[in-house]
């Protein structure tokens, strides 16, 4: 009997993840993506996984909640990380990639794989068999409708915003300094500094400068994610609020003068050739003449020139607690999947993540057998355990975190040390996990 494919919908990191699962299980999967035929509000290209919002797939060490996660996809042979850890730029203690050449890669290594079929266009319906649903946070209107009729549920929404990257060739040198906080890794962050006078300048500017009109947004129930929040967002809640956030000159100090400043501005490396560099923690909704405005006025990029400005969009997501269990199938239909921030959870590896165990369980439902749920122990266990199970009331996206994780059963007042042995238990759990699935 032929094995009827399993489909794929979306090709962002998720879906990219999730098929990639499919087809190395030896099942045959169809993988849909609208764009180029029709592209998001945030998006550019036409590759698989594109990044819209930054280039970094967060914290690499281990005793980090982001890269404990980056450790759990390596042993789970995860194509997102292996194309990143081939597509590495320096970030201090960060993954980050050349965006280009990592999408372009697995577009191609995606597109040639004897067991994807790749179909562009927009899929206005979720189709009958085995589905992983992997849209994202830029549903298109029409299947967000369905997946509304199918759940007889609204949609939850936030805003989410991407920051500016400036061309390397026109930040002032002799201003900026390299520097990673700390001293961790590669000095690898261009950092603009400010005094009191400059940073309190700026601050007011940000403040009275005009923001692009949402006019395709529902303000009355949209909120905006606080790991992203907009930088003038954050300079309304006070004169010190961006000091104590992304302009926190805390562990950074220029060389050159011994001194650390008021504030500080880091850009962080987009691509290998260190051509482009994003701004961190710059997400805006400003409009694009008071952007580069505004952000001239930081010192060192007073002459900045800019290949991207920032822009704004909503993220939609479902209310998972009440659909989905921890095998990321819906209760309602146990042959749909669903992975990445239409599920509820926040940030690229978060989302690879998703993928991964809905591609492992959509090919065990493809071959009878039972599905997957994994240690809560681990990060992807945590996670997925968490907006399985959280209150439907107030559901809100969540990252990968250690507060999610279930107590050692001893007392670790050394956070790091703490973090060393969820880690540990982590990734043993999961090894063993492997060992018997």
């Amino acid at each position: 009997m032929t094995q009827q494919p399993i489909q794929v919908i979306g090709g962002g990191l998720a879906g990219t993840e999730a098929a990639w699962q499919i087809a190395q299980a030896g099942i045959p999967v169809i993988l849909h993506e609208m764009r180029p035929k029709r592209f998001s509000p945030a998006h550019h290209t036409e590759h698989l996984a594109e990044l819209v919002c930054s280039n970094s797939f967060g914290a690499m060490a281990s005793d980090r909640a982001t890269g404990l996660l980056h450790e759990e996809l390596r042993q789970l042979n995860s194509i997102v990380i292996t194309k990143a850890d081939e597509h590495a730029v320096p970030a201090g203690g960060a993954l980050a990639v050349d965006r280009g050449q990592f999408s372009q890669e697995l577009t191609e290594t995606l597109s040639s794989h004897p067991l994807v079929e790749f179909r562009r266009g927009e899929v206005p319906a979720i189709p009958e068999g085995i589905v992983v649903l992997a849209t994202g946070p830029l549903t298109s209107p029409d299947l967000a409708e369905d997946i509304r009729r199918l759940t007889g549920m609204e949609y939850l929404s936030f805003f989410d915003a991407a920051s500016p990257i400036v061309v390397g060739e026109s930040i002032n040198r002799d201003i900026a300094f390299m520097a990673s906080r700390y001293d961790k890794g590669e000095a690898a962050y261009l950092n603009c500094p400010m005094n009191k006078e400059q940073y309190l300048h700026f601050w007011e500017e940000l403040r009275k400068a005009e923001q692009t009109e949402l006019k395709d947004f529902e303000r009355e129930t949209a909120k905006f994610f606080e790991a992203c929040l907009p930088i003038e967002e954050q300079s309304l809640r006070g004169e010190d609020t961006m000091r104590y956030g992304p302009l926190k000159p805390v562990g950074l100090s220029d060389s050159r003068t011994g001194e650390r400043p008021y504030a500080v501005v880091q850009l962080r490396q987009e691509d290998k050739a260190g051509q482009l560099w994003n701004m961190v923690g710059f997400q805006t909704n400003l409009r694009w003449g008071e952007q580069k405005r505004v952000f001239r006025l930081i010192p060192g990029l007073e002459n900045a020139e800019f290949v991207r400005l920032g822009v704004m969009h909503r993220n939609t997501f479902i209310n998972a607690p009440q659909l989905m269990h921890p095998t990321l199938q819906f209760k309602q239909r146990p042959n749909l999947l669903a992975a990445g921030q239409l599920i509820g959870t926040e940030g690229y590896t978060a989302a690879a993540a998703g993928g991964c165990l809905a591609g492992i369980n959509a090919a065990r439902i493809a071959l009878g057998k039972e599905t997957l749920t994994l240690p809560p122990t681990t990060m992807m266990g945590a996670l997925f355990e968490f907006i399985s199970s959280a209150s439907p009331k107030h559901f809100q996206p969540m990252p990968p975190n250690f507060g999610i994780f279930p107590e050692l059963g001893v007392k670790i007042k050394n956070k790091q040390e703490r973090y060393g042995k969820y880690r540990d238990r982590s990734l043993a759990d999961l090894a063993h996990w492997i060992r018997n699935s």
